[in-house]
């Protein structure tokens, strides 16, 4: 069987995902924000392993969660599910930077790059992203992030990493759109099938077909899209590494 880690798992899709692996016989890692989250990700997926916490616009405690989550370790895929909405991007993180840059942006870039490779790596976009700006004209990355330019980043983060570590016995890298589905962040009124959601997020952490895959590949209801072609952007996916690791300390590893 498989081994799982899940940033954002207290409750949504990535507690859904979750509960649908443990069904399935796998092995998953869960993480909360906090204590009382925690609690409630354990009571909401009783056949996890653990729970780990951290708040993601904590630098420090992100670095602390890569190690921590590491001896839980080594996993099959790192699902990128963690995430806050717009209204947090004018909201300072423990870190002093704003809490939905931190969340979406910096925090999957950190444990990408801290944690031990996976065979797969997830990371969860939007068709937000197609409303996001990968060149902010002048604007400083920590400041100016939207959710749509997040959500963008994601996309690109997959790709940026796919052309470093994908090929033979290397790491599948790929972004999702998991649908406007029925969650805190998408309201009762959202209208896509959240098992929708929870399908492509299982086929991508199980590498279900990965053989005809695009590397660094974007998924809408378990099929391949194409994503916004700024995205594939070699330059700016570059850019986006740099200033990164630049804000957060932590360089690409080889």
């Amino acid at each position: 069987m498989a081994r799982f880690f899940i940033t954002g798992s207290s409750d949504g899709l990535g507690s859904l995902t979750a509960k649908r692996l443990v069904a399935q016989g796998h092995s998953v890692i869960l993480h909360a924000r906090n204590a009382e989250r925690a609690r409630a990700a354990a009571a909401a997926c009783p056949g996890a392993e653990a729970v780990l916490v951290a708040d993601l616009s904590s630098i420090d405690e992100t670095k602390a969660l890569a190690a921590e989550a590491d001896q839980h370790g080594p996993y099959d895929a790192v699902i990128h599910n963690a995430g806050v909405y717009q209204d947090m991007a004018r909201v300072p993180g423990k870190s002093g930077l704003p809490t939905l840059f931190a969340v979406n942006t910096l925090a999957p870039y950190m444990l990408t790059c801290l944690m031990a490779k996976p065979k797969r790596l997830v990371y969860v976009a939007s068709d937000a992203h197609l409303a996001g700006r990968a060149d902010l004209k002048g604007k400083k990355l920590v400041q100016g992030t939207s959710y749509a330019d997040s959500k963008l980043h994601n996309v690109m983060l997959a790709k940026a990493f796919a052309r470093r570590w994908a090929g033979t016995g290397g790491v599948g890298c790929y972004s999702v759109h998991p649908g406007w589905v029925a969650t805190k962040m998408g309201g009762r009124s959202a209208p896509d099938r959240i098992e929708d959601g929870v399908d492509t997020y299982v086929m991508l952490a199980l590498g279900e077909g990965e053989k005809g895959w695009t590397p660094g590949g974007y998924f809408v209801s378990s099929r391949e899209r194409q994503p916004k072609a700024v995205a594939d952007d070699v330059r700016l996916q570059d850019q986006l590494l740099a200033e990164l690791a630049e804000i957060s300390g932590v360089a690409v590893p080889e």
